[in-house]
């Protein structure tokens, strides 16, 4: 039985800090190892939107969302069996004229990411978000492919798919807990712990 993983991010990948670039980008992929345990969840999160009084249609997005909204969220999700891992990278800390291309940048940060989670992934049905460029998405996901399904007797990666996190509950989960965890790490934001502490029984490796 294959997992269902999905991927978002928190922050921009440029590194003009002092010209308003995020100091920190954090991706996070979120794992179902099961099918019922993800659309359960997903019900959830849609029951959820009538309990805050929000439209149908309303997406999650961590930025965007009021702090009710955020902490309602993550206890919402919080019972389900998923887990996550991430990759936060200080921009500051970044040399090299590689890291100065968007696109070399993202596929260096998601690289990372699997190559952490790769002992958990098993014919994995990866979902990214749309938004973007779409060439460079599906270069991306035929690069993942190539590098993490290599290892002998196993596919980590069975599909990757471009879905709009507009309308996909799942990649509106991982977008809310890219930014929680990336809330944690400002450590100027009043309260910057309150959302990752909530989600912390969730979280498998965030490597920094």
């Amino acid at each position: 039985m294959g997992m269902l993983v999905f991927i978002d991010e928190s922050g921009d990948t440029g590194l003009q800090i002092t010209q308003g670039a995020t100091k920190f980008f954090t991706i996070v992929m979120a794992v179902f190892e099961d099918m019922d345990e993800a659309h359960s969840c997903v019900q959830r999160i849609c029951l959820l939107r009538r309990e805050l009084r929000v439209p149908e249609g309303f997406e999650f997005h961590f930025h965007q969302n009021s702090l009710r909204a955020r902490e309602a969220f993550l206890r919402a999700v919080l019972p389900y069996q998923f887990f996550y891992y991430g990759i936060v990278i200080d921009k500051a800390k970044l040399f090299g004229e590689g890291f100065k291309n968007k696109e070399s940048f993202y596929k260096y940060a998601c690289g990372l990411l699997f190559e952490n989670a790769k002992e958990k992934l098993r014919s994995a049905i990866v979902v990214i978000d749309s938004s973007g460029r779409d060439l460079f998405k599906y270069q991306l996901a035929s690069y993942l492919s190539r590098r993490m399904n290599t290892e002998e007797g196993h596919t980590l990666i069975k599909k990757m798919k471009m879905q709009d996190s507009h309308r996909n509950e799942l990649l509106q989960l991982a977008d809310m807990l890219a930014g929680a965890v990336n809330r944690s790490l400002s450590v100027e934001k009043r309260e910057a712990e309150r959302f990752r502490a909530i989600i912390k029984p969730r979280e498998m490796y965030v490597q920094i």
